[in-house]
């Protein structure tokens, strides 16, 4: 609210001072300031899921009504089913899955700008880390899950057989959005980068209708944007080998938490998802490298200013390991890694070196 004071003020003195009708119109301005500060509505949190992509997604926002939570937590989660038809491989009906029933195509097929965009940023990740990360590995990732379903190890030939459909040299990203699939039987995957995708496109949504506090969380690939009312940010607790049931292991039995502004987490691992072969566990994430899936009870959690690249650096650094990805993740700016596994019966943990103090001013407002 806004008044028009005059300026009639007359000189006493060395100082100055207002007329009676303008001090009583400062006076009314601030009352009614006054009012409106007490009677201001602070926001309260609301949160909406539904399934998609095989997961539960949840979408938390702090917004002063609940109409306004409602609109804009069912836009956040259309935009998710939306990004679904386009990006799953499993739907038939999906965009992806289409694109991968065409292989090889006799010319560049053009697809839409959210695919292209997926399938852009997954090469370049493919490239930065020399092929521990590959959307092409579709073909292997379902021969590694007939494997575990069985729990008989794929034959030589068998890999052999699947690997040819796979790699950097079968798919070329062509101009004006053309993918061009160069191999029978190929099949696209972007499960290592699709949710982080899909994170950043709905916290763009949310934005979009005017909410700056919320939380996008899909089981556990996590996007943020500001922090709740009266606190530092958003708490997430994290147990990367989701051995809380552990009684005798502190690490495992406790996890951790850490505390975020405006930056995602995502954890990649074998928790949840594993089968043990001749005495040997491994891990539902293939190396596309070998056809094989990672050996050894692993988790790696990583944190970055976006979804899209925390989930394409936690399934490389998954298959990569401590040693190799620890360096990797050093290369790459506002991101950190922890890494846990189990070697001969004892746990394990290495950080990469902006965790333990988050040094870098530029991610000093995000990790906390």
């Amino acid at each position: 609210m806004y008044f028009r004071i005059q300026k009639t003020f007359q000189s006493y003195r060395s100082g100055y001072f207002f007329s009676a009708s303008n001090v009583f119109k400062i006076f009314l301005f601030f009352i009614i300031l006054f009012q409106n500060t007490a009677h201001a509505v602070s926001p309260s949190r609301y949160q909406g899921a539904r399934r998609c992509m095989g997961v539960t997604w949840t979408v938390t926002v702090f917004t002063e009504t609940l109409t306004e939570a409602e609109t804009v937590i069912s836009a956040a989660l259309n935009e998710v089913t939306r990004l679904e038809n386009i990006l799953s491989d499993y739907q038939p009906k999906s965009e992806l899955y289409q694109l991968s029933a065409l292989a090889p195509t006799q010319c560049p097929k053009q697809v839409s700008k959210d695919l292209w965009e997926v399938l852009v940023q997954a090469v370049a990740w493919r490239d930065r880390s020399r092929g521990a990360f590959d959307p092409t590995v579709g073909v292997v990732t379902d021969l590694w899950r007939k494997a575990r379903q069985t729990g008989h190890m794929p034959s030589a030939k068998e890999l052999k057989g699947v690997m040819r459909s796979a790699g950097p040299e079968t798919l070329r990203l062509d101009d004006a959005q053309g993918v061009s699939l160069l191999e029978p039987n190929m099949r696209l995957d972007l499960g290592g980068i699709g949710m982080g995708f899909t994170i950043d496109k709905a916290l763009q949504v949310v934005k979009k209708n005017g909410v700056s506090t919320a939380m996008i969380d899909a089981s556990g690939d996590i996007g943020v944007i500001g922090k709740p009312p009266h606190s530092n940010g958003w708490r997430i607790e994290i147990d990367a080998l989701g051995r809380k049931s552990d009684k005798n292991n502190p690490v495992l039995k406790n996890g951790f938490a850490i505390t975020i502004e405006d930056a995602s987490v995502t954890t990649s691992g074998d928790a949840f998802q594993a089968v043990e072969i001749g005495g040997r566990r491994y891990s539902h994430i293939v190396d596309p490298r070998t056809g094989l899936g990672v050996i050894g009870s692993t988790g790696v959690t990583v944190i970055a200013s976006d979804a899209t690249t925390a989930d394409a650096v936690a399934t490389t650094l998954s298959v990569l390991g401590p040693d190799v990805g620890s360096q990797f993740v050093d290369q790459i700016e506002n991101c950190a890694a922890r890494f846990i596994w189990k070697e001969d019966g004892q746990v394990r943990v290495r950080t990469t070196a902006e965790w333990p103090a988050q040094i870098t001013n530029s991610l000093q407002s995000q990790i906390k």
